[in-house]
């Protein structure tokens, strides 16, 4: 599996990793078948601004403030009043228009620069609840019961993790990951750690759809893997099919599969 990060750069500490709902595991299946939070006390202030557009905000603001300080006028207060308020927006990186709206322009910042591979983004919408969809993939032990070629993920602390990889004619691979970026109920983001067979590193992103009557969420995925050179990069590729796209869209379908209604079929 393979992972592109577009996250904020400011890394924070991964939360533990949370209990999934129960669903039936996926032995049946194999027979059958866009921001970041930042802390303050107990609450969660989203950022949803981002950095070029902060640093027009605070330019913006300061223009704005220095022009109605000038000016000694009512019209002079409403320019200092929204300078203000651009120069708070810029500082926080934080607009409670967009987050009415649902938009975030903070996303796409890449924080793994070492991986130069295969890029894939895919997305898929499910009908559940962003939360529940997060708590499920949170728990990286839940990987392999939709993605296939996983065998097995063992969680070892609160950010990192051992990966078991099948490949064709029996070849295993492994590799250890770490959690660099998530955001509760929203975003999670991860990459290879050193001396990985495969170079890797991704986020998945879980985004209520607007509009939605009901409990729709787009789930997208951005991937990005450097197979090694060589005989072990062959099998590599073949790990991910001749359309690696297509693997990753099998691997969302059976994901909506599995929390819509229990089971993944192939």
């Amino acid at each position: 599996m393979s992972w592109q990060v577009y996250s904020p750069h400011e890394e924070g500490n991964a939360s533990s990793v949370a209990h999934a709902p129960s669903y039936p595991r996926g032995g049946a299946r194999r027979r059958a078948r866009s921001g970041t939070a930042v802390k303050t006390g107990s609450a969660n202030v989203r950022i949803n601004v981002g950095v070029a557009e902060r640093w027009v905000s605070l330019l913006g603001g300061s223009a704005l403030i220095a022009a109605g300080l000038l000016r000694r006028s009512w019209s002079g207060a409403l320019l200092t009043l929204g300078g203000g308020a651009l120069l708070l927006r810029g500082v926080s990186g934080m607009c409670p228009l967009y987050r009415t709206l649902g938009i975030s322009t903070a996303r796409r910042i890449d924080v793994q620069r070492g991986v130069k591979g295969i890029k894939i983004e895919k997305s898929i919408i499910v009908n559940k609840a962003p939360e529940e969809l997060y708590r499920f993939w949170r728990n990286l032990e839940n990987l392999p019961r939709f993605m296939d070629h996983l065998q097995a993920v063992r969680v070892i602390d609160e950010r990192r993790s051992h990966w078991i990889a099948e490949a064709p004619a029996g070849i295993r691979m492994e590799w250890d990951a770490e959690i660099i970026k998530e955001e509760d109920g929203h975003m999670i983001a991860w990459r290879s750690l050193e001396n990985a067979d495969v170079k890797n590193a991704g986020s998945v992103y879980f985004e209520r759809e607007p509009g939605e009557m009901e409990a729709g969420t787009r789930v997208r995925v951005i991937l990005n893997y450097e197979p090694p050179a060589g005989r072990l990069g062959a099998t590599i590729a073949k790990l991910f099919g001749e359309e690696p796209s297509r693997q990753i869209e099998e691997d969302l379908n059976r994901f909506k599969q599995i929390m819509e209604i229990g089971v993944a079929y192939h």
